[in-house]
C-alpha cells in the first residue's frame, strides 16, 4: 500500500499518451482516478483498464477549453470519488507549422487547450483544495517551456505561459499561507500518439525530436512528483541540457534549432491526403498510450528535482555537449557537401 492509496487523482488529457500512462500508474498505487478528455469512448476504455487493475475510476468527457464544463466535471468527480487530492493538468493540442502559415483560429485553439485548459483545471482544483487547505496541483510542462523551437510556436508559447501563470499562483499561495503544493514537471520528447493526430501544415508526417522517452517513464516521474512535491521536476537529460543551454547561450541555440529542428520534427513519410487531426475534435480510433516510435524510445530516464540553481554545476558540461554536438553536425554537413561536389 502506498501513500497515495485511496487518494483522489484527477487527470486531464487522460485518454491517450502521457495522460493515459499516468492514470495507469496511479491506479496501480491504489488511487481513485478521475478521467477528463473529450472522447467518451476512449475514456470508457481507460476506465475499464483501471478497473481491471482494481482501482475505482470515473470519467467525465470534457473539453478543458470550456471553463464552465471543466468546473462541472470537477464537481461531478468530487461527488463520485470524493474530495480531490491531486489534480494533474496534461491535456494539449498542437499545430506543426511556420508562424506565417498557421491561422489565428488555429493559434487560438492551441492556446485555449494547452494554456487556458491548465488555467481552468487549476481553478477547478483550487475551489475544493482551498476550502480544505490541502492538495497538490501538477502541471505537465515541457523543455519547450524554456526554449521555443521552429514549427511549434503556438505550443511553445502556451508552455511558456504555463510557467508564468504557475509562478504567480505559487507566490499567491505562499502569501496566503496555503498548504497547497504546485509542481511543474518539464518533459522531454515522448513516444505518444500526438504525432499521428496533431494538425500539420508540413509536407511530411511529424515526429518527436530525438531522443524519445516512453510515456510510462514519464508517468513514473509524475508519480514521484505527487509523492514528493517540489517546485519543479526536470525529466530527461535532454530537458536539462536544453534549459541550461538556453540560459547560457540563447543566441547560439537560436541558430542551432534553426539549422536542425525542422528536419528533426519530420519523418520521410508524406502526409496522407485527408489525414484527420484532433485540433477541434478527437480522432476516435487512435487513442492509445504509445506512439509509433517505440523502436527508438527509452523506457527509463533521469529525473532531477528542485530549482535550476541547484544543478548549475552541470551547466558547463551541458553547454560543452551542445557546442560539440553542433560543431560535429556542421563538420558532417561540410563533408557531405564536399563529397557532392
Amino acid at each position: 500500500m502506498t501513500a497515495l492509496h485511496n487518494k483522489v487523482v484527477v487527470v486531464t488529457g487522460a485518454s491517450a499518451g502521457v495522460g493515459r500512462a499516468v492514470c495507469h500508474r496511479f491506479a496501480r498505487a491504489g488511487a481513485r482516478v478521475g478521467l477528463i478528455a473529450r472522447d467518451a469512448g476512449a475514456l470508457d476504455a481507460v476506465k475499464q483498464e483501471l478497473e481491471s487493475l482494481g482501482a475505482k475510476a470515473f470519467a467525465v468527457p470534457t473539453d478543458v477549453a470550456d471553463a464552465g464544463a471543466l468546473f462541472a466535471a470537477a464537481d461531478s468527480l468530487d461527488r463520485h470519488l470524493g474530495p480531490i487530492d491531486i489534480w494533474i493538468n496534461d491535456a494539449m493540442v498542437t499545430v506543426f507549422s511556420p508562424v506565417w502559415e498557421i491561422t489565428p483560429e488555429e493559434f487560438r485553439r492551441v492556446t485555449e487547450v494547452t494554456y487556458l485548459g491548465f488555467v481552468h483545471g487549476t481553478m477547478a482544483a483550487l475551489r475544493g483544495m482551498r476550502a480544505r487547505n490541502s492538495g497538490t496541483i501538477i502541471q505537465v510542462g515541457s523543455a519547450l517551456a524554456y526554449r521555443g523551437i521552429p514549427l511549434q510556436a503556438a505550443y511553445c508559447g502556451a508552455k511558456h505561459a504555463i510557467r508564468g501563470f504557475t509562478s504567480s499562483l505559487r507566490a499567491e499561495l505562499i502569501h496566503a499561507g496555503s498548504a497547497i503544493s504546485v509542481t511543474i514537471v518539464e518533459l522531454p520528447a515522448a513516444n505518444t500518439p500526438q504525432f499521428d493526430w496533431a494538425r500539420t501544415h508540413m509536407p511530411r508526417q511529424p515526429r518527436p525530436v530525438a531522443p524519445v522517452v516512453q510515456p510510462e517513464a514519464i508517468a513514473d516521474a509524475i508519480f514521484q512528483a505527487a509523492l514528493r512535491p517540489r517546485r519543479e521536476y526536470l525529466v530527461g537529460w535532454t530537458t536539462l541540457k536544453v534549459i541550461l543551454g538556453n540560459m547560457l547561450l540563447p543566441a547560439f541555440l537560436d541558430r542551432y534549432v534553426a539549422r536542425t529542428a525542422f528536419e528533426a520534427q519530420e519523418t520521410q513519410v508524406p502526409v496522407a491526403t485527408g489525414r484527420q487531426d484532433n485540433l477541434l475534435a478527437p480522432v476516435h480510433d487512435l487513442h492509445r498510450t504509445r506512439g509509433r516510435f517505440g523502436s527508438e524510445a527509452r523506457s527509463r530516464t533521469m529525473v532531477v528535482a528542485g530549482n535550476i540553481g541547484r544543478i548549475a554545476p552541470v551547466a558547463a558540461g551541458a553547454v560543452v555537449f551542445l557546442v560539440l554536438g553542433a560543431l560535429s553536425s556542421r563538420h558532417s554537413s561540410r563533408k557531405r557537401l564536399q563529397r557532392r561536389r
